[in-house]
């Protein structure tokens, strides 16, 4: 078995030469696999994305030209195959740089992305931060490449653990870069870290916080399950002296809403920006609980790991990453236990969904949002100061789950480990099923709840990587399927429809309301575009399952489905799986060249990018199409 998280680290910084250590994957050899692999990955995604367009260059390899700016034309090369969905699975090392001086390696990301900025002629501040970007995904991972044990030993790990060696988002090149984290944040909250840590408790007055919660959970509950009598005693006090010295001897303790927050967001961001309704006992700090918790690929979710029983915490996290800063809406907040209990209550009446599929999804049953009296009152100020500070508490999926079962992120299914060996490959070999065999009780465990929430109830989720959890029986055969954080995610049709007769006002004010279109592509681009377009390569390579087979598994699933409700072939039609091509996404072109670094009002504000339509590799041609 791999080591336990650690500890985290207590308040003393090092001194002398040990304040100057190198991290120990910052060496040679894992930094330029890292960086050797990061390049490949830039040209493969970007290419897909058609901001590249690679012309044929003979024996399978491609060159991809470019203007250069003043340093003359340059062009890279390298072998790849096409995969499904317009994929591109580029060999690692075989990536040429051609400029005026010859051919080299093309090993280092740096120099590419100085090359794309002077293509591109972009804007250099996005050029710089991206840099940084970078740089911070590449020492996340080297340390992975460090420290990544073999896939049999990952196949052993708990849910929670496990999450401490995956690589992060497939799509996005850029995925750790954490602006914000100093080296030893990283070292501290990373979910590669593997530490264990604390949470510091807060208490804020009623007038800047609003608490929500499922019923039966008011705010006396909450605190009774997750704190315990020896800290509600001791933060009580704590409470109470603290309104004494700031003088603020009017305010009810009874009435102040108490929340965990992260050790980061507390030095960071409450301090500074809440410092007046510090100094004024609006928000008093109560102290660190006891239990030890453990960040998880979210980064901002944790895991309490010294009670498993106890809920799973997400924080603000005032950081961006992968596009966006990660905090806590009010909206969300608002919405999160209401919108919990209503999807529930759906499942719960729905025999096909809570008694065939038994799919599962973890609450979240109560959260806080604490506002900023100055910054939200700024018309149009950037979304980012309007999610300072929150919490949202989810059930854990290991609470869920039937003696036997064991989970796993469907992002664990992509993972490669150090010698090359896939976590997929490991799991089907602990099976006894045949690689064809797996693949098809993995997407009979995932598709058919999904589809029955887009078809029945016009609901969609993200179901990307990880968030979708897959759980398995005891030979590691998939059985069924797990949705966390459905609720920010969760879209319905802009029309009303019987599904939505009982649900919250309070929900349907702030839920996300699209066209049908938008829901259907809620589902390909976290499923199919965002996970199958590498599992189904990776299952050619590792699985021997061709990826022909691979998609007419899933086909099979779908029509398997609509034959099954054959009353809903309406939506069908309306949400249409199976057409000819299916919306590009380009997340990347979107971060370098469309504005995605722009400090917007909205999180989600979108950008026109031309690019043509992806092929659907669920589509049969009808006799007038061929």
């Amino acid at each position: 078995m791999t080591a336990a998280p650690q500890t985290a680290p207590g308040p003393a910084a090092p001194s002398g030469s040990a304040a100057m250590a190198l991290p120990p994957e910052l060496t040679g050899k894992h930094w330029r696999r890292a960086a050797r692999e990061l390049a490949a990955k830039m040209l493969a995604e970007l290419s897909f994305e058609e901001a590249l367009r690679p012309e044929p260059a003979g024996e399978g390899r491609w060159t991809v030209r470019l203007d250069g700016g003043d340093g003359g034309p340059v062009a890279y090369s390298f072998a790849a195959r096409r995969t499904s969905l317009d994929g591109w699975r580029l060999e690692y090392g075989s990536v040429l740089r051609h400029a005026a001086g010859g051919a080299a390696p093309a090993e280092d990301p740096f120099a590419l992305l100085a090359d794309l900025a002077a293509h591109w002629r972009m804007d250099p501040a996005v050029t710089a931060l991206t840099v940084t970007e970078l740089s911070a995904t590449l020492s996340a991972d080297a340390h992975l490449l460090a420290t990544g044990p073999d896939a049999a030993r990952l196949a052993d790990l708990p849910y929670a653990e496990l999450e401490g060696y995956q690589t992060g988002h497939p799509w996005i090149f850029a995925n750790k870069g954490r602006v914000g984290f100093s080296a030893a944040d990283r070292r501290r909250y990373a979910p590669e870290a593997r530490r264990l840590m604390p949470l510091p408790w807060i208490a804020v007055h009623p007038d800047l916080a609003d608490y929500h919660a499922v019923e039966g959970l008011d705010m006396a509950a909450l605190r009774a399950a997750e704190l315990g009598e020896g800290h509600r005693s001791r933060f009580g006090a704590a409470l109470r002296e603290g309104l004494a010295r700031a003088g603020a001897t009017g305010a009810d303790p009874e009435r102040y809403v108490w929340l965990p927050v992260h050790p980061w967001q507390w030095d960071e961001v409450v301090v500074p920006h809440f410092a007046a309704e510090l100094a004024g006992g609006r928000i008093v700090p109560l102290g660190e609980a006891a239990d030890r918790y453990l960040p998880q690929q979210s980064i901002r979710t944790f895991t309490n790991m010294d009670r498993p029983d106890r809920l799973n915490v997400k924080l603000s996290l005032s950081i961006l990453n992968t596009m966006v800063y990660r905090g806590i809406p009010t909206e969300l907040a608002r919405a999160a236990p209401r919108s919990t209990a209503w999807v529930h209550a759906l499942r719960d009446r729905d025999p096909f969904l809570a008694e065939e599929c038994r799919i599962v999804l973890p609450g979240e049953v109560a959260a806080v949002a604490v506002r900023h009296p100055s910054l939200e009152a700024i018309p149009g100020a950037p979304y980012r100061y309007r999610q300072l500070l929150g919490a949202l508490w989810r059930e854990p999926v290991d609470r869920l789950l039937d003696p036997g079962e064991r989970a796993r992120t469907f992002a664990a299914l992509l993972h490669v480990d150090p010698a090359g060996r896939a976590l997929a490959a490991e799991l089907v070999r602990r099976s006894g099923l045949t690689g064809e065999e797996w693949l098809d009780r993995l997407f009979g465990a995932v598709l058919p709840p999904l589809l029955h929430l887009l078809y029945r109830y016009g609901l969609a989720f993200n179901p990307h990587g990880e968030n979708a959890i897959v759980v398995y029986d005891e030979r590691d055969v998939p059985v069924r399927l797990a949705v966390k954080d459905f609720v920010d995610d969760m879209k319905l049709l802009d029309t009303d429809i019987d599904a939505y007769a009982d649900l919250p006002p309070e929900a349907l004010a702030v839920l996300m309301r699209f066209g049908a279109p938008e829901l259907t592509a809620s589902l390909v681009k976290s499923l199919l575009t965002g996970h199958f377009r590498y599992l189904a390569p990776l299952a050619a390579e590792q699985l021997g399952v061709p990826e022909a087979r691979f998609w007419e598994l899933v086909r099979g699933r779908v029509l398997g489905y609509q034959a099954r409700f054959p009353e809903l072939a309406g939506r069908f039609a309306l949400f249409d799986l199976l057409g000819p091509d299916f919306e590009r996404v380009c997340l990347n072109r979107e971060r370098l060249l469309g504005g995605g670094y722009h400090d917007r009002a909205e999180r989600d504000a979108e950008f026109h990018l031309d690019a043509s339509r992806v092929p659907n590799p669920l589509h049969v041609p009808t006799e007038e199409e061929r």
